[in-house]
């Protein structure tokens, strides 16, 4: 067991970053820049230090996240079917026992995600943890085993989108992250921008 908690060793993260944006005019959210960043550095900035290795799912701008050095990986089925497909992408491609999604749009991410996210899967006996922000679940912030990835390519075969619905078949913890609300304010209106700027640029709220 790592000393911060959790198998540091077992666990890919994956930034979620392969949706059409939108709201937010139909601009590649993940390359928005942020308080003089784009978004995806901030978010690969915090995911970074909590998992084995990085993976990037994008359906665009395929040159522009593969400059960051990571592993860049597209749906591998086609028509922009949302985060299961590319959750499904990297379970296919990931050798870890856990993948841990985050969407691009949250560049606050909780320095103890991926510990919170194990430590519920664990308890639990789940097959996957989802965070809970105190009020709602944030289905994109996700821990799965990657022996998931079966049934969830089955599920998208059957013509299924949506995330509740494939949780309902499966043994699902949810982890408490009460305690980091800034870690889920994401950017799909350009007026949530200024909100999560402002945020980046004084003391980090998550330290």
């Amino acid at each position: 067991m790592n000393p911060v908690g959790y198998p540091v060793e077992s666990m890919t993260g994956l930034v979620l970053a392969g949706g059409r944006a939108r709201r937010m005019g139909g601009v590649d959210k993940g390359l928005v820049e942020i308080a003089g960043r784009p978004m995806v550095e901030h978010v690969l900035a915090g995911l970074e230090p909590q998992v084995k290795q990085l993976f990037i799912n994008a359906n665009r701008s395929l040159d522009a996240y593969a400059r960051y050095g990571y592993r860049v990986l597209s749906d591998t089925l086609e028509g922009y079917l949302g985060p299961l497909a590319g959750a499904l992408s990297a379970l296919r491609a990931i050798e870890t026992d856990y993948l841990l999604t985050v969407p691009c749009d949250s560049p606050l991410v909780a320095p103890d995600l991926a510990q919170c996210l194990y430590a519920a899967c664990e308890e639990r006996h789940a097959d996957l943890a989802v965070a809970h922000d105190g009020q709602r679940q944030q289905p994109v912030f996700l821990l799965l085993k990657r022996e998931l990835a079966a049934d969830l390519e089955d599920y998208l075969a059957s013509g299924e989108r949506k995330i509740d619905r494939w949780f309902g078949r499966h043994r699902v913890a949810e982890a408490d992250l009460s305690h980091r609300p800034e870690s889920f304010i994401n950017v799909n209106e350009p007026k949530e921008k200024q909100r999560v700027e402002s945020l980046l640029l004084s003391k980090p709220p998550l330290a």
